[in-house]
């Protein structure tokens, strides 16, 4: 019940620059902390008596003076990054989700359409609202620059292979190809959306790699282009409920040569629900249900190997990546399944 005034006290102290204060000059009482943000200091005291409960700061009784707790040891680095995480739920999450049970219902985005006067997906919605797509881009790009080099280095892309980037969006995870798995002749196409063509172009001449790397306009939905020797799929199936997952696997398979191969990176739910140190479950079905999609939502991952084998595919690999190496505030656990297309 106190999940959501817990999450907005903690991440009030940062807006307000609170933590950054006291990080700078250690000591300061609620007089002088409410002077510098533009609050009372009543109302400051009043935030900082959780984070003090939880152990984020201390409060010297005698002198009322606040200094930095447990967060005097997280680095910057990872604070910026739950930073990241907080901003995607406050904006994206925690007001739409109020409409959580009318979006089950009606399998819409009905927050989106009250809140912004969407119509469709979080997706759509970006491309229209900059606060939407600035608490959205930023984390994904960073879940991306840090998911990728294990994704690449767990899958293999044969020399020259004609590599299919599926709804690549804007470019990044063709470029991220080309970088981790450079060979002679090596092409990578990022299929989306035509209106992401002029951007992806940019992103891959910005980077040199325009000779490389290429852009297909279209829809998963309509036809996916054949003739490739591997496809990647990305942070994309979980977006999806059954039917239109299998109807994308199926178009895959049609779109590999012989012998060719799928991977697959997604968020995964653990095989025993009850596992407490995996989050996905307290977090996804509600964000793609009620703030994302409409529907949608990651599966374990020996329901996607069972989605995969009803494509036309044989599982060649299937690994989760390990608790240990994801930092704590991530939530998102990742998996990697590559499969061959059936004889």
């Amino acid at each position: 019940m106190v999940g959501p005034s817990r999450f907005m006290t903690l991440l009030s102290v940062f807006e307000l620059g609170i933590v950054d204060l006291l990080r700078r000059t250690p000591g300061l009482t609620a007089a002088q902390l409410g002077k510098a943000v533009g609050a009372k200091p009543d109302a400051v005291e009043q935030l900082l008596l959780l984070l003090v409960k939880e152990g984020f700061l201390a409060h010297d009784e005698s002198t009322g003076a606040y200094t930095l707790d447990a967060l005097a040891d997280v680095p910057e680095t990872d604070l910026r990054r739950a930073r990241a995480y907080m901003n995607l739920i406050k904006v994206t999450a925690l007001r739409q989700l109020f409409y959580l049970t009318e979006s089950v219902r009606t399998g819409t985005t009905v927050g989106l359409r009250e809140l912004y006067g969407a119509e469709g997906t979080l997706y759509d919605a970006v491309a229209d609202h900059g606060d939407l797509r600035d608490a959205w881009s930023k984390l994904m790009d960073t879940v991306t620059a840090h998911i990728d080099p294990w994704f690449f280095g767990n899958i293999d892309i044969p020399s020259g292979a004609q590599v299919l980037d599926l709804a690549g969006n804007t470019g990044l995870g063709a470029i991220h190809t080309y970088r981790h798995k450079a060979s002679p002749g090596l092409k990578v196409t990022t299929f989306d959306l035509p209106e992401k063509e002029n951007e992806a172009l940019e992103n891959f001449r910005a980077h040199g790699m325009s000779e490389h790397l290429s852009f297909i306009g279209g829809n998963v939905f309509d036809e996916i282009p054949q003739g490739f020797d591997v496809v990647l799929i990305k942070h994309f199936l979980d977006m999806f409920d059954k039917d239109d997952v299998l109807t994308i696997l199926r178009g895959v398979n049609k779109a590999l040569k012989a012998g060719g191969q799928v991977n697959i990176l997604v968020p995964v739910y653990p095989e025993n629900i009850k596992d407490t140190d995996n989050y996905n479950v307290d977090f996804f079905p509600a964000f793609f249900i009620g703030a994302t999609m409409g529907q949608g939502g990651p599966q374990k991952l020996s329901t996607y190997r069972s989605w995969l084998e009803d494509s036309g595919f044989e599982v060649t690999k299937a690994i989760t990546k390990d608790s240990a190496e994801i930092p704590p505030d991530v939530i998102p656990v990742q998996a990697i399944l590559s499969a061959t297309k059936a004889a």
